[in-house]
This record gives C-alpha cells, structure tokens and sequence, in this order.
C-alpha cells in the first residue's frame, strides 16, 4: 500500500513507539504516516498514505476488540455516578476510532500521550486525568495491564492502582511491561465495581 517492506514497516513502527506516543512524529495522522515513510526512502502519494490511514485504524481496532464486559461495567459505573477516564500511551489511531466507537459516550475525559506529550509513567499523564475529573488522586482507581510501567506510575502519584490480569492479555503486545508488579490483580473488569462499590445494572 505504502510502497514499503512490510517487515521494515513494522520494525519501524516498533522502534518507533515511544517517540510517536509522545507526538513526536509528524503533526496529524497522513503526515505522521508520510513522515514514518521518509525515514525509510519512501515517499507514497496522498491517496496511498490516506488509504494507509484507514487500514491502519481498521487494523488496530480488530487488534484490540473489547472485552465483553467492557460497555455493561462502564455504563454500570456511569449509573452510580463514578466518573471514568481513558488514559492511553497512544499515537493517532485512538483518537481516531474511539469517539465513533461502541465506547463513545461512555468517558468523562480521554487522555492520550501523543496530546500530552508525554507517556506513561510521566506524572503529566495522572496529573491531566484527575485535572480533567475533577479529582483526588487518593480517590482515584487505576485500572491498567501494566504496559508503559503505568501501574508503578499511577501508584506514586497517588492513585490506587490494580492490574488486569485476565488471562487471554498474557500474548498482547505490551511495550514497559512490569512483570515485578506486585500490587492488587483483578481477572475481569467486573472486580471494579466491587472496588468502587458500585452495583452492576440488571438488563
């Protein structure tokens, strides 16, 4: 599609997460993709990187499908008046698909790293999700699989963090992962609402 090597492709996409979860590569979606290209020789046209674009999105979006539980526990959460936010280490493809999702609606704040300019476990991440809230990190619930060190991150910052450790994540692609976390576990997203003390709706 792009006129790359597809193994480069990748590599290329892997050794360059940190840098574009930051927002460091290209200002926008087509001019990160043409920037990513240039690095590699390549130089696609428009109607190329835009058709890049919507696989892209397309691709993430099969990679990571939502747990079954996923709507039912944040609407649950949503109806006892527990505010919930996202907070991801991210490049542009999130931003681009969620708000259109089956997940749209269901946030009270989003924060992604490639608009914070900075990633997990920066402070700036916890910071602009409570800011946003309007809340207390010491009333705050961290839920994360651990990725980008987020856990260690999130509890000194104050917040009370508990890893997802469901079985099905233990072949995910996980970049930081802290396998030496040795905080509170829960195996379905269910367990929040227990945490919370939040009811789950009846259907």
């Amino acid at each position: 599609m792009l006129g790359v090597d597809p193994d480069e492709w990748v590599d290329l996409l892997d050794l360059t997460f940190d840098e574009r979860a930051r927002g460091g590569v290209g200002n926008g979606a087509i001019s990160g993709i043409r920037a990513l290209c240039a690095r590699i020789g390549a130089a696609p046209s428009y109607a190329q990187l835009h058709a890049a674009l919507e696989l892209r999105l397309a691709a993430l979006q099969d990679d990571a499908p939502l747990r079954a539980e996923t709507v039912p526990v944040l609407r649950a959460l949503r109806a006892a008046g527990v505010k919930v936010a996202i907070v991801s280490d991210c490049w542009f493809e999130l931003p681009g698909f969620l708000p259109t999702s089956a997940l749209a609606g269901l946030f009270d704040a989003a924060v992604y790293s490639s608009e914070v300019g900075a990633a997990k476990p920066d402070p700036a991440m916890y910071r602009t999700a409570c800011d946003l809230l309007g809340a207390d990190p010491a009333g705050c619930l961290y839920v994360g699989d651990g990725g980008g060190r987020e856990l260690t991150g999130a509890q000194a910052f104050g917040l009370t963090a508990v890893q997802l450790a469901a079985p099905d994540l233990g072949d995910h692609l996980t970049f930081h992962a802290e396998p030496d976390w040795r905080g509170g576990r829960i195996e379905t997203l269910h367990d929040v609402l227990a945490l919370v003390g939040a009811p789950m709706l009846v259907a």
